[in-house]
């Protein structure tokens, strides 16, 4: 039977499905608009497209033009990628689907088997794609990076990478960067001990390794009291950006292990809840910067790095600009990691501030204890791993917000067990749909003056939101909400433009490409890929 499909690819989709995506390409993502090459789009993780067929005039006459559903009924959390006329994407656990962006016709697809009795925190879910070349990559549930033919789904190599025994899985989206193939691992919350891994894209021979925390005789492994370090987290499962004039990647980490109980991890606990530089050649770090210091409310600071060049203070700049899930919005020099600035981008209890290093100035009776301590933001953060966006006319920088829910943080005992979870006790209020607090709190996309931290305005939501956000020259922000509302608003002043329901969550990032010449926007929600266009 396998052979049969791939004979009906090569006949059906052959002159579709030929194209070679180089690193070069990649690079000149904006001269493309048309397609979606990587995870972010672009490099700089922007999320802005330079499509303007669809803006305020006529988004009111979107309709819908087909629908992919997955065969899996469980978070559709991929973004997909276009390239020349065809989306290729992922949904649960591991099955990949090359679809005819113009008509949502499937040219072929290939089903991953998973052994049973993997335990992962969030979900059988994976992220997304890369491809260089005509070879697509993806990282599996079960430790795996595999390479396919993008002409055929047919498999080129397969490298087992971590062992499921120890709590690790694979869901981020690779990134490619010149021959490698970059990923991280998931597994934060079973006590793994984190990494970065690059492979070389033909052959899967691994190239490099970075431990996102230090071993004995690393720098920075005295921010690890003992033997903590062995199992300390440092997850990293949302794909970084990189600048290719400088040379660096940037990843975010994601929290210390165990959850909720710190005390038997004494120190800063780095690399956890950070930003680290990395040389995609060699895996060396060139510089760090530590959002929350250990960290006892589990703020995963994977966050996607949104690289910009702007004005800051009279100077010219290439920054980094970070909406936090611990509710503080940082703007970081990229070149050296230098902090220039940082300010609350919503209600948060756990802090006085800042210092002039960008280190947070914890307010005593924050932590968690064994009776419980409410404390704002909620553990789910006040933005979490869904893309924010960047428009390069209005100077502006979009998220997504979860405003004023608290979560009720207990301390409790933290017995490792290798593969089972290691958390010191659970909170309370792990969604908003769950709190029951005296202020129910809203969800909101909110535009930050970059320069100054300034709010400039805000969309409340219905309830809230884990869509990440898509800009585009046509001066329209798309998202979606936990309830299944798909929306647009416009740039400057955050008024609703457009709105339709389509009945279930959506936990991806939209796109937009061009099939035919005509703009399209794709979407997930629930278990399907909904693609509308401009009615004809």
């Amino acid at each position: 039977m396998k052979t049969i499909r791939m004979a009906l690819v090569s006949v059906l989709g052959a002159s579709l499905l030929a194209a070679q995506v180089t690193y070069e390409r990649i690079v000149d993502a904006d001269n493309e608009p048309g397609n979606w090459l990587t995870y972010s789009r672009s490099y700089d993780s922007q999320h802005y497209s330079p499509l303007d067929q669809i803006d305020k005039s006529n988004v009111n006459d979107l309709e819908l033009k087909w629908v992919f559903q997955a065969d899996e009924t469980t978070k559709f959390q991929s973004t997909p990628l276009v390239v020349d006329g065809v989306i290729y994407v992922t949904h649960s656990p591991n099955d990949i689907a090359a679809i005819d962006a113009a008509t949502g016709r499937v040219f072929w697809r290939y089903r991953h088997t998973i052994p049973e009795g993997i335990s992962v925190c969030c979900g059988l879910v994976n992220r997304g794609l890369a491809i260089l070349g005509d070879s697509l990559f993806m990282a599996t549930i079960d430790g795996r990076l595999m390479s396919f033919d993008a002409k055929t789904g047919s498999i080129r190599w397969d490298v087992k990478i971590v062992d499921n025994k120890d709590g690790y899985a694979l869901t981020v989206s690779p990134l490619v960067v010149k021959d490698k193939v970059v990923i991280g691992t998931a597994g934060g919350e079973y006590g793994i001990r984190g990494f970065v891994d690059a492979y070389d894209a033909k052959t899967g021979k691994h190239a490099w390794r970075f431990w996102t925390i230090p071993g004995p005789g690393e720098p920075y492994h005295e921010t690890w009291e003992g033997d903590s370090w062995k199992r300390g987290g440092g997850s990293v499962w949302v794909t970084g950006s990189y600048d290719p004039e400088l040379n660096l990647m940037y990843w975010g980490t994601g929290n210390p292990a165990p959850d909720w109980n710190a005390d038997v991890r004494p120190g800063d606990n780095l690399y956890t809840d950070s930003v680290i530089a990395l040389n995609p050649d060699t895996g060396k770090l060139e510089w760090h910067f530590q959002f929350t210091p250990h960290d006892w409310w589990d703020w995963d600071s994977v966050q996607i790095p949104v690289l910009v060049d702007m004005e800051f203070k009279g100077e010219q700049r290439k920054v980094i600009l970070w909406g936090n899930r611990n509710a503080f919005f940082y703007v970081l020099d990229r070149a050296t990691g230098e902090f220039l600035l940082g300010k609350p981008f919503a209600y948060q209890t756990w802090a006085v501030g800042l210092d002039e290093s960008g280190r947070p100035i914890v307010r005593d009776g924050m932590q968690p204890t064994p009776e419980g301590t409410k404390v704002y933001p909620s553990v789910q953060g006040a933005t979490n791993w869904y893309a924010p966006t960047w428009h390069p006319r209005t100077k502006l920088f979009y998220l997504s917000v979860w405003d004023r829910y608290p979560s009720i943080y207990h301390k409790g005992d933290a017995t490792y067990v290798r593969g089972t979870r290691y958390p010191g006790s659970f909170p309370e209020g792990i969604y908003p749909d769950i709190v029951k607090d005296e202020e129910i709190g809203f969800g909101a996309i909110r535009a930050i003056e970059p320069a100054t931290g300034e709010r400039k305005w805000e969309f409340r939501l219905t309830g809230v939101s884990e869509s990440g956000l898509l800009s585009t020259a046509g001066d329209l922000i798309f998202s979606g909400s936990k309830e299944g509302h798909f929306l647009a608003v416009d740039v400057d002043e955050g008024k609703l433009q457009w709105r339709i329901s389509l009945g279930s969550r959506m936990a991806n990032s939209p796109i937009t490409y061009l099939a035919g010449g005509k703009q399209l926007i794709s979407v997930a929600s629930g278990f399907g890929l909904f693609t509308f266009g401009l009615r004809e």
